[in-house]
């Protein structure tokens, strides 16, 4: 213990200078670490401002193309896919999932007759597609879970055939990672990468997601508690990931990110598999608006989304995704 006393241990040498800082940095953020969630809606020549999201849109497929030309320009290597279905196109059942025409699905095609460089990642769940604004189908006021599933592998297998790279179940239903692997075996689908969402959990930072997609006036004061992770457990998490590997998941996600990177850090300890994070709408929301009036630097973007890396994600859902790509592109 003796040679670690003052003066002969100095932890400050290895931060007096740019050049040792970054030789020694841990962690290190790049633009390989996002993935963009994006917003669609149906119509033409749409680009419509998210009024709780500032700087964020909601495009139509015409002004899809050229948002898409930006993202490739940045190298951003994947982006997220999240609709804004017409009222006229919800029912209790969330049939609009199923219909092989429907906005995600021509988005994709849009995507990849476009480009075959950036990776589509799809959700899957009902809630932009409900009346009511769950994620599954309604039974005696109770969220059926198989039925759900019946109808999550469906929209599952739609949206690989579409072209889809990663499907990412978000509805938290159980066993659904299960069958909707084995039905993209049996359809000759193998190579299609799963993305669970683990930990999701009944949060309140999902407000201002949920007006992007046009659920929040269906769902009203009603929770997702019924199946959504409880905030209060972390213990259940690693049951979750453990059940979800088991079923053949290639990717685990933590939702939402900052409040809960104690999770992130206990599944990478545990698990020898990829691990991402999506800062959610709400955090995005508290840091651009506390930017935009001064009260924080933008330098404060890569703070947090470093300390998803330095948790032990593999990468990162973001907003931020092209505002970090030009950052990291001006430092470079």
């Amino acid at each position: 213990m003796n040679s670690y006393r003052f003066p002969f241990t100095r932890m400050r040498r290895t931060r007096t200078k740019k050049f040792i800082r970054n030789l020694v940095k841990e962690n290190r953020l790049t633009v390989n670490d996002l993935i963009y969630p994006l917003f669609i809606v149906d119509g033409t020549d749409k680009k419509e401002p998210i009024p709780e999201m500032p700087g964020l849109f909601r495009y139509s497929l015409d002004n899809l193309k050229n948002e898409i030309k930006n993202i490739l320009s940045l190298n951003i290597p994947a982006i997220a896919i999240f609709p804004k279905i017409s009222n006229n196109l919800k029912n209790p059942s969330g049939s609009e999932a199923l219909n092989k025409n429907n906005i995600v699905c021509n988005a994709i095609k849009l995507i990849k007759d476009t480009t075959s460089e950036l990776g589509v990642l799809c959700d899957v769940a009902l809630d932009p597609y409900t009346d009511h604004g769950h994620d599954g189908v309604i039974k005696n006021d109770y969220v059926d879970n198989d039925e759900t599933v019946k109808i999550l592998c469906e929209q599952a297998l739609i949206q690989t055939e579409a072209g889809c790279d990663i499907i990412a179940p978000s509805d938290m239903m159980d066993g659904r990672i299960r069958k909707i692997r084995k039905i993209l075996e049996n359809n000759n689908h193998k190579n299609t990468l799963i993305m669970s969402y683990t930990a999701k959990y009944s949060s309140s930072f999902y407000g201002p997601f949920r007006h992007a997609v046009g659920s929040s006036n269906n769902f009203g004061n009603k929770d997702k508690s019924s199946y959504q992770m409880d905030y209060g457990n972390s213990k259940e998490a690693i049951r979750e990931a453990e059940l979800d590997i088991s079923e053949g998941t290639d990717m685990i996600m933590v939702k939402p990110g900052l409040p809960y990177l104690d999770i992130i850090s206990k599944l990478n300890h545990k698990f020898d598999i990829p691990i991402f994070a999506y800062q959610v709408s709400g955090e995005y929301s508290m840091i651009i608006n506390a930017i935009n009036n001064g009260l924080l630097d933008r330098s404060v973007i890569l703070e947090t989304l470093t300390s998803f890396k330095r948790a032990g994600c593999s990468g990162i859902l973001t907003y931020f995704a092209p505002t970090v790509s030009k950052i990291l592109n001006e430092d470079n």
